[in-house]
């Protein structure tokens, strides 16, 4: 049986009326053995009392044999050779340590994960696994390896990659796919995931300055790449202009001179000084 079964138990304030019936019955009689027997018999009852707070159970067992489970929140009475185990339905959070893993492309990478969670099936919760709170870390720190050697930290051109989804970029797609492959390994454990995303990703220390200087010269390369199309178009306009108005004549020699240096000067990194020819165009 892996189902659990929601048990009725007995209101605790009628019960504390019979116990004190038994009780007070006990002590009228003390002088007969009767009196004895119902003053023994209200102390064991009072072990059945129970109090269950809101967003809280009780688990019940009998020698070892699932009875049933008090989800109802009161103070209640239950069989005295009960034994009852508190288990909160109450949602948890649960930060992981930093975890050291090697992500799609073998890097080292440093991640932890945050997690939201509450158990939803007191059965199994309680006797699936052993300790279903130390389950919850373990099964998610294996989720979270799992996740990391899935996708790359970044998308790198150089590396011939196309990938939609990274690490870094792609937070609600990696968010989803480690809230579904935590919440299939701690179904089990009778734990139901509110939520779950990544709490802290960096590449790993002895790598973290390379690859930082990487990301430094991928930008720089992009960012030339813009200046470069920008630069053609703006000389290829400028020519055309020339020649649409009719302002100069220019040979194949002196455009192949003034498109060196409009790219110079559009593409420096320094302002460009200029220089007046005061004379013709030949000195």
């Amino acid at each position: 049986m892996s189902n659990e079964k929601n048990y009725s138990p007995i209101n605790g304030y009628v019960m504390i009326a019979v116990v004190l019936g038994l009780l007070i019955g006990g002590v009228a009689l003390l002088r007969i053995y009767l009196g004895i027997l119902l003053i023994l018999l209200g102390i064991i009852c009072i072990a059945g009392f129970v109090l269950v707070n809101p967003n809280s159970s009780r688990v019940l067992l009998l020698f070892g044999k699932y009875v049933g489970t008090i989800k109802n929140n009161g103070f209640f009475w239950v069989n005295p050779l009960y034994s009852k185990r508190k288990i909160s339905l109450r949602a948890s959070n649960f930060d992981s340590e930093r975890l050291k893993v090697n992500d799609k492309l073998g890097n080292p990478v440093m991640i932890s994960t945050i997690l939201v969670w509450r158990v939803t099936n007191t059965y199994k919760a309680a006797f699936d696994v052993d300790d279903y709170q130390n389950f919850v870390r373990v099964q998610t720190d294996a989720a979270v390896r799992k996740l990391a050697s899935m996708y790359p930290y970044d998308n790198f051109a150089d590396e011939g990659l196309d990938e939609d989804i990274t690490l870094r970029s792609s937070v609600n797609e990696v968010s989803e796919a480690l809230e579904t492959e935590v919440q299939e390994r701690l179904a089990m454990a009778g734990i139901e995931v509110l939520e779950a995303r990544i709490g802290y990703l960096a590449y790993a220390q002895e790598i973290a300055n390379a690859m930082l200087k990487r990301q430094q010269a991928t930008a720089i390369v992009a960012a030339r790449h813009k200046i470069v199309e920008g630069a053609v178009s703006m000389v290829e306009m400028a020519l055309e202009e020339l020649s649409k108005k009719e302002l100069v004549d220019l040979d194949e020699e002196r455009k192949a001179a003034m498109v060196s240096n409009l790219m110079v000067v559009l593409c420096s990194d320094k302002d460009a000084s200029p220089i007046v020819n005061a004379g013709t165009l030949n000195h």
